[in-house]
């Protein structure tokens, strides 16, 4: 039995992929990089890599302008309040159960400084996630992120809930057990103590 649920956010909560690429190509083209249109499948295979290795990857050997990063910081402020994302299914109902059944729901995400209350209020779901850290607030690694969590809240029993097999390694080196979001986009996770088909499976906890 868990005490505490800790998230992952893309591939775990909700899909926002396509809004990222809209985010980057845009980015790109403002900045007058000559790059390929950033596809779905690019960004999927890249999802959980802190925003630096995206970008790296995206670019390749291509030289970023002077002042990129800011540039793409300040279109993923202004386009994704109103782009947003899909939620799972079951998402919301699921995690209103658990809170429901005394269980703390914390986030914990490699997303670019915002993105995790700009998530919580595209989805109304800010009264159900009690806290959250992520790498672009304040550069540390998910496994130190997610064990500042458990630290600050002294959680006993806690889970961190993930879909690719960074958030396995990240959660084991945080001391958590990992509970693998089948449904998200890691497809080569087998390090994980609990295999989620659906987002609802955790209800069976």
């Amino acid at each position: 039995m868990f005490d505490s649920y800790i998230f992952d956010m893309d591939g775990t909560l909700w899909d926002a992929v396509d809004s990222y690429c809209a985010v980057w190509n845009r980015t790109f083209e403002e900045c007058g990089v000559n790059v390929a249109a950033v596809t779905r499948p690019q960004l999927e295979a890249l999802m959980g890599t802190p925003l630096d290795g995206i970008c790296r990857a995206l670019a390749g050997d291509t030289a970023l302008p002077a002042g990129f990063m800011e540039r793409l910081h300040a279109n993923e402020v202004g386009m994704m309040p109103s782009l947003g994302g899909r939620l799972y299914p079951d998402v919301r109902s699921t995690l209103e159960a658990l809170k429901a059944r005394g269980a703390r729901l914390f986030m914990v995400s490699n997303c670019d400084a915002g993105g995790v209350p700009n998530f919580l209020r595209f989805t109304g779901l800010e009264g159900l996630i009690e806290d959250f850290r992520a790498f672009g607030d304040n550069g540390c690694e998910k496994d130190v992120n997610i064990a500042a969590i458990v630290e600050r809240y002294n959680l006993s029993a806690p889970v961190y809930v993930g879909d690719t097999a960074g958030d396995a390694a990240a959660a084991h080196k945080a001391g958590l057990p990992f509970a693998w979001a089948a449904y998200g986009f890691g497809r080569d996770v087998t390090d994980y103590e609990i295999k989620l088909d659906k987002f609802s499976d955790l209800n069976r906890l």
